[in-house]
């Protein structure tokens, strides 16, 4: 299964080249709109201040960039970094108002940026697509001041039985959805099994410990449907 997720990949790269125009329509038809709500629970879990700078990575259209905007009263410099192109044009063009964003098309594991840069790091839904875990970590405590806060959203393990019954059964519909609304369904079939093969949330911890994070944590969303892991960069 880890060598088919891999395979897929390029493909799922190429294929988001075609539908990311349709991309946030498809996350509200895949979440029932309630990836609004997580983006919302990452911001207040943050609880960024002016002034602050923040690196979001595999940033997608600019939802975060933007929450984070608006919850700093613009005040603040952003870089959005995502390895598909489309992605960042998008991007661009939703949130071209906002003119203390830079955009930027590179991978999570190798980030064109100076160390001890960042107050926050994000990644949003992008972690688990990163070909090594372990470098992008890596980068993330890298491109982080110290006492910057790394923050990963990220779909989790469920921790109801029932619950976990009910998504697994809704999540076989994802990839008709897909079909439906963007054409395609292959990059949903690889969402579906990415979600099902990633780490779950105490093996992530151990992985950001390795990474030198430090006072490591996570929370449960939406019964641990997703959960959002945070650590600090701390110099002794």
């Amino acid at each position: 299964m880890q060598q088919y997720l891999q395979n897929k990949k390029g493909l799922v790269q190429n294929v988001f080249d075609q539908v990311y125009d349709q991309y946030d329509l498809m996350n509200d038809f895949m979440s029932l709109g309630i990836h609004r709500l997580w983006k919302k629970s990452l911001l207040n879990m943050m609880n960024p201040l002016p002034n602050q700078k923040l690196i979001d990575v595999a940033c997608g259209t600019g939802d975060v960039a933007k929450l984070f905007l608006n919850y700093v009263n613009k005040s603040s410099q952003i870089t959005c970094i995502d390895p598909n192109k489309g992605m960042i044009k998008k991007g661009k063009e939703k949130l071209n108002k906002f003119k203390n964003i830079d955009w930027i098309i590179a991978p999570a594991e190798k980030l064109p940026i100076k160390d001890n840069s960042f107050d926050f790091y994000t990644i949003s839904f992008g972690l688990r697509n990163a070909k090594n875990l372990n470098q992008a970590l890596t980068e993330a405590y890298r491109v982080l001041k110290p006492g910057g806060r790394f923050f990963c959203l990220e779909f989790s393990k469920i921790q109801n039985e029932g619950l976990d019954f009910i998504y697994r059964n809704y999540s076989k519909l994802i990839p008709s959805i897909g079909k439906l609304v963007v054409g395609n369904k292959e990059p949903y079939e690889y969402l579906i099994k990415s979600i099902e093969n990633f780490i779950n949330q105490d093996e992530l911890i151990d992985l950001m410990t390795k990474s030198a994070f430090q006072k490591c944590l996570y929370r449960n969303l939406s019964g641990g449907i997703v959960s959002i892991h945070s650590g600090w960069k701390i110099l002794c």
